[in-house]
């Protein structure tokens, strides 16, 4: 079977939100089916029809393909070929790198070219081993397929890609929200922290493009643009279109965020009105008018200046108040919303409304923030609302 299997590589853009330019490409091996068609031969590589060094010799002949034609390209873009981390954990000595033998051969500048590390069970000694190994000839490292299988968190540690690719599975899943969607946005902030680049994969809708822009992902890579080609394009030729995306996504953006903003304020509003109220003496019958449904009130309680909760939980459900006093005694001193309402307040900034980040409500599974505000001398005022996905 193996004498039979002609491979070829095909070439993905991967464009820069920023410029929208191509900035990248990940070569992926191809073949011809009986028809004729050029379809995906990426099952090849985990097929029990071929043991291991089989395997291994096909994606050697593809990786040198793709890199010919690479060598032959005058730009300033990158190449991505993917190592299955499965034939490193293969390798027999740590020091036979065939990739780094071809960049030698073909004088290909080592900058230019990324390692896709993909998802596989592995050894991390000798995976971390090998990054380092790539890392000093002067090539980067991303770890692709992110969410889609083995410890990934793990990897993230051992080996600090320089360019995370989230799973394209994943990110669909995410546009819709939920823990997917919680996933992807965490990803995104530890890129930023960490210096680490973020890939999208299989971008093929405009919302997805744009729930990239709102993760803050830089790089796009799917068939919204274009699948894997046979040949290289010139780096400008999704510039309008990223163009019109960016335009969409930023009146949408301004929209939402002017809407937001203004239905904080008048939930800010609300709770000012309940601080002054909660001064004295209050009717919860006379309280459940007001309109804490619209602005998303689910309880509201009271702590003293260490933190322990003084009152019981006054719960809003269907316009009615219910009272429960499970948590008086609880102590919130630990909660940032808690402790930066203090430290404001010891730098003179006083009766400034504080916002918690968001969480889900274990009594309610309800998306949440917590708000905190000074009530008086001696307590303070929280209350939880709820928050948009």
């Amino acid at each position: 079977m193996h004498s039979k299997i002609k491979l070829f590589p095909y070439f993905q853009p991967i464009i820069s939100v920023a410029n929208g330019k191509i900035i990248g490409y990940e070569a992926l091996a191809r073949q011809r089916d009986s028809n004729n068609n050029v379809v995906s031969a990426g099952w090849l590589f985990s097929s029990r029809d071929l043991d291991v060094e089989q395997r291994t010799e096909l994606d050697r002949q593809v990786r040198l393909q793709a890199l010919q034609k690479f060598a032959e390209l005058d730009s300033n873009t990158y190449l991505a070929i993917n190592i299955s981390a499965a034939w490193i954990d293969n390798l027999k000595q740590l020091n036979a790198l065939p990739t780094l033998n071809m960049l030698e051969e073909l004088n290909i500048d080592r900058q230019r070219i990324i390692i896709e590390i993909t998802e596989d069970h592995v050894e991390l000694a000798k995976l971390t081993e090998i990054v380092r190994r790539y890392r000093k000839q002067g090539l980067r490292v991303a770890l692709d397929d992110f969410g889609a299988g083995y410890s990934q968190l793990q990897r993230v540690m051992a080996i600090k890609p320089d360019i995370i690719k989230i799973d394209m599975r994943l990110f669909k899943k995410a546009t819709k929200g939920g823990i997917a969607g919680e996933v992807v946005e965490m990803m995104t902030r530890l890129g930023k922290r960490t210096g680490c680049q973020i890939i999208c994969e299989g971008v093929e809708t405009e919302e997805e493009f744009l729930f990239g822009l709102n993760c803050g992902a830089q790089y796009m890579q799917g068939h919204l643009f274009a699948p894997a080609l046979p040949d290289f394009k010139v780096p400008q030729l999704y510039d309008q279109h990223i163009t019109s995306l960016r335009n969409k996504f930023l009146k949408n953006t301004v929209t939402r965020i002017k809407n937001k903003v203004n239905a904080i304020a008048n939930t800010k509003e609300l709770i000012y009105r309940l601080a002054e109220r909660l001064q004295g003496d209050f009717n919860l019958n006379e309280l459940a008018s007001w309109n804490f449904a619209k602005c998303g009130v689910i309880r509201f309680y009271l702590c003293d200046n260490a933190g322990y909760q003084l009152s019981p939980d006054f719960n809003f459900s269907e316009d009615k108040w219910f009272t429960d006093p499970r948590k008086i005694g609880f102590n919130w001193s630990w909660r940032p919303y808690f402790f930066q309402l203090l430290a404001l307040e010891q730098t003179g900034d006083r009766d400034r409304i504080i916002t918690s980040e968001r969480y889900r409500d274990f009594s309610t599974d309800l998306l949440c923030k917590t708000l905190s505000l000074r009530l008086d001398s001696d307590r303070i005022l929280l209350v939880d609302i709820t928050a948009s996905e």
